[in-house]
This record gives structure tokens, C-alpha cells and sequence, in this order.
């Protein structure tokens, strides 16, 4: 057994405290304040860490509870070669768990909880990986700071604030997605659209819980007297989704559920919303307008297609595939609002597709009333940084490494030269986003290992 798996061996007990205790904060985006830019518990979650690191003779620091820094440095008047970014907030918990979401359960060599692979277990991970360099003695020519965030879930201020005030070291790299390497990460544009609605038959719809998940509910409350159109349809429905109907009093209440799925895979989901609007639209609406509207939307993002083609953006190069979500839809007092996720190939730039989608849409009464975007991200895979973490993985794996490109948006994207390493291995969904998220408790100690080698081998 090498060094650094035998020192792991021995703080497993300390390396699961940590991880429970940080899993146990429901660290999800809050009401901000002054001392909280992101709510409370992310900022209680960024004090946990760094009081750890501080216990290990680590030099950190917090800047404003926007994210913490953890630096070891061979000489004090060194700044550091090499940062890893991990993230301490997570997206809400969901619907459908069997363990509990805030709270780490091991069972069957599996750790459950919200966090334990995005990003919550890497952090541990990372942390305990330069722990492990620092008591072994493991000499470095180069310093390394661990970044931990409070803000990827939701926009990435959090990294924002770091470059207003931070030099970001030269080489950067995330355990925020997969193995072996990513060197490629699509563009990702985020819209919110509006529309007037009748409210004489639809009373209310509401679906989804984030803009970047596959939504797996929604519900409709409408017009009793559609109760039994909308019954048929349910009979005759093989769309994957699972439909409840129930009368009260003088509406009914339409409950669709689908399968949530990151919003960079939407193919491994079911769309609740597109789902109950396909169910709504069956319906003889006696509102002209309001038949028109759930039509058009129906007609522009169909239930079961993900690539964008109905709305005139499908595209696709050796970056992948354009891939769009309709992960958020409110209606209710006579507006619609419904928001869309949309991640698009290195051949694609933002001010192109919002001038396709405002295309598509300018004979509907639909209006595109904000778009937010970042640019494809890459990074040649012949970088040192690039071709050291993959030399690491095939030392480590057995397995012939390669650069990749994905479609989610992991916390380097925009960092020049950045990359991410790990902690997905592929081929395995470990239910990032969804129900009971998950990581054998094995790769979680395989994970530590493989980031301290990484860090040894470049900086030594």
C-alpha cells in the first residue's frame, strides 16, 4: 500500500466527520444580507471547511463569505502555481428521496446524501488529498491553494468576486464534473420568457425547482369541466409520464411526474412540464389566446426533444450537440413565465442563438424577457496541466485517458487554462441533481488519493 492510500486508510473516520457534517448544512442559495451574499448556510458550510484546514496548520482566509481560501506555499514569500475550485452550495433537495438528503447515510458501500458528488465529498476529498501531502512530508517547488466556493450552483459570483480581487494562480483545475479529463465545456445561456394567460381555464400551473435540472413535477389546476378530456388523455398516454387527477370542488388538480436529470444530459430525463403542457394543449380550450400560447410553446419545445430543433437552434460539432431544457414554467393572476436551459457547441456563440430564438418566437406572444450567457470553454489538450492529470488517471486507473467535452458548465468554465478532474467516473450516473445523489464510498478514498498525486506531481 502506498503512502498516501495508507494515510487515507487511517483518517477515514476524520475524512466521513467532515463530509457528514458539511452534507447535514442544506447549503442551498438563500436570501441575501450584507454579511451573507449567498444566505446563510453556504456561509456556515464555507466556516466548517476552513476551520478544519485552519486545524491542520493550513494558512486561510474568508473573503466576505463569498468564497474561502486554503493555501500551503513551500516558502512564505511564494504565491501559489496551482488552485482547485470546489463548490460548498448545492441545488434543493428534491422529491423522491429513500435516504434522507441532508444528512450522510453509508449503506451497502455507498455514501448518500445532497453534496456527496457535487461538490460537497470532492471538497473533502481535495482537502484531505494536501493534508496528506503536508504530513507525509511530500516536498513541493510549487504552492497550491484550494478555493472553496459558495456560489456554482447559481451563477458563479462567488469566483466573480475572487477575480475582482485575486490574481487566480496559473493553473487551475475542478473536481467538478467527470474523469478523465475535461478540457471543453459547451456555451450555456439561460432565458426567461413571459406571455399573457386567461385564467378562465387554467387557473395555475407550476413546475420545476431549478433552471439547470431535467424538472421531474408539475401540476396544473384547472376547469372542472375538462376533467374528462383530461382523464382520456391520461388513459391513452405513453409519453413516460405519470399523471394523478383529482376534482376539487369546481377545478381539478393535474399532477405529472417525470425523472429529473442534469440539464447538460437531458435525454436521461423526463420533462413533467413539457409532459402536462402536451396534456393541456389536448384540451378544447374555450380562451383563444390562451390555446394559442400553450400551442406555440408546446409546438416550439415538444415533449421528448432535447436538441433544440423545433426551435431552430440544433447544431452540433466535435463539441457535441446543442441540448435544451424548459426546466421552469409559473402561471397564475394572467402571466406566464416559463424558463429554459440551453447548452450549445463551440460553433454556436450567444448572440447567435438569442437571435434565433427571438426568431422563433416573433409570431407568437411570447416575449424573451432575459438572457444570460456564457461563451463555449477550452483548454488545449496539450497543456502541462492537461497532460499531467491525465497521466495521473492512467497511473491510478489502468485506463487510457483522453480529453473531453461535455455539455455542463463545471466551476472552471471561463478560467483560461482551466480544466476539470473528476470525480465521475463515466458510464455511472451517481444522481447529481436528483434523488439519493450518491458515491461509492470507495472512490471517495480512491478520489483523495488520485488528488494528491496529481498536486504532488505538478508542483514537485
Amino acid at each position: 500500500m502506498d503512502s498516501y492510500r495508507n494515510f487515507i486508510k487511517n483518517n477515514e473516520n476524520q475524512m466521513l466527520s467532515l463530509l457528514s457534517e458539511l452534507i447535514s448544512i442544506p447549503s442551498v442559495m438563500g436570501e441575501a444580507t450584507d454579511t451573507f451574499p449567498f444566505g446563510e448556510k453556504p456561509a456556515q458550510t464555507l466556516s466548517v471547511i476552513l476551520s478544519t484546514a485552519s486545524q491542520m496548520g493550513f494558512t486561510v482566509t474568508n473573503r466576505d463569505n463569498y468564497y474561502g481560501t486554503v493555501d500551503y506555499l513551500p516558502d512564505a514569500s511564494s504565491e501559489p502555481s496551482l488552485a482547485v475550485l470546489c463548490h460548498l452550495d448545492v441545488v434543493p433537495e428534491g422529491k423522491g428521496w429513500t435516504y434522507p438528503s441532508f444528512s450522510l447515510t453509508e449503506k451497502d458501500g455507498m455514501l448518500y446524501g445532497r453534496g456527496v458528488t457535487d461538490d460537497k465529498g470532492p471538497a473533502v476529498s481535495v482537502l484531505f488529498a494536501l493534508y496528506a501531502i503536508k504530513k507525509l512530508g511530500v516536498k513541493l517547488s510549487k504552492g497550491v491553494r484550494l478555493i472553496f466556493g459558495t456560489n456554482e450552483e447559481n451563477g458563479s459570483a462567488d469566483i466573480k468576486h475572487y477575480l475582482r480581487n485575486e490574481k487566480m494562480p496559473s493553473m487551475v483545475f475542478t473536481p467538478d464534473a467527470s474523469y478523465p479529463v475535461i478540457n471543453c465545456e459547451k456555451g450555456m445561456a439561460r432565458m426567461n420568457f413571459s406571455a399573457k394567460i386567461s385564467n378562465c381555464d387554467i387557473i395555475s400551473i407550476h413546475g420545476g425547482q431549478v433552471i439547470n435540472a431535467v424538472p421531474s413535477d408539475a401540476e396544473a389546476i384547472i376547469n372542472s369541466k375538462y376533467y374528462d378530456s383530461a382523464k382520456a388523455f391520461i388513459e391513452g398516454s405513453n409519453n413516460g409520464c405519470v399523471y394523478s387527477i383529482s376534482e376539487r370542488g369546481d377545478t381539478v388538480s393535474i399532477i405529472t411526474k417525470g425523472e429529473s436529470a442534469h440539464a447538460s444530459t437531458p435525454e436521461n430525463g423526463i420533462n413533467a412540464i413539457t409532459g402536462l403542457l402536451q396534456l393541456l394543449c389536448s384540451l378544447d380550450i374555450s380562451d383563444n389566446t390562451t390555446a394559442k400560447l400553450l400551442s406555440d410553446i408546446v409546438r416550439l419545445y415538444p415533449h421528448g426533444e432535447t436538441n433544440g430543433n423545433s426551435l431552430g437552434v440544433a447544431c452540433e460539432d466535435e463539441s457535441g450537440a446543442l441540448t435544451c431544457v424548459l426546466s421552469l414554467i409559473d402561471a397564475k393572476h394572467g402571466k406566464l413565465t416559463f424558463s429554459t436551459d440551453t447548452r450549445f457547441p463551440r460553433s454556436m456563440s450567444c448572440d447567435e442563438l438569442k437571435n434565433k430564438i427571438n426568431e422563433s418566437i416573433s409570431k407568437t406572444d411570447i416575449t424573451l424577457s432575459d438572457f444570460s450567457g456564457t461563451e463555449p470553454h477550452y483548454t488545449s489538450p496539450d497543456s502541462f496541466l492537461a497532460k499531467t492529470l491525465l497521466s495521473v488517471y492512467e497511473e491510478e486507473t489502468g485506463i487510457k485517458g483522453e480529453c473531453l467535452s461535455i455539455g455542463g458548465g463545471t466551476y472552471v468554465h471561463g478560467i483560461s487554462g482551466g480544466v476539470a478532474f473528476g470525480v465521475e467516473h463515466p458510464g455511472k450516473d451517481y444522481r447529481i441533481h436528483g434523488a439519493d445523489e450518491f458515491v461509492p464510498s470507495s472512490e471517495f478514498y480512491d478520489n483523495t488519493v488520485m488528488f494528491a498525486k496529481a498536486i504532488e506531481k505538478i508542483c514537485r
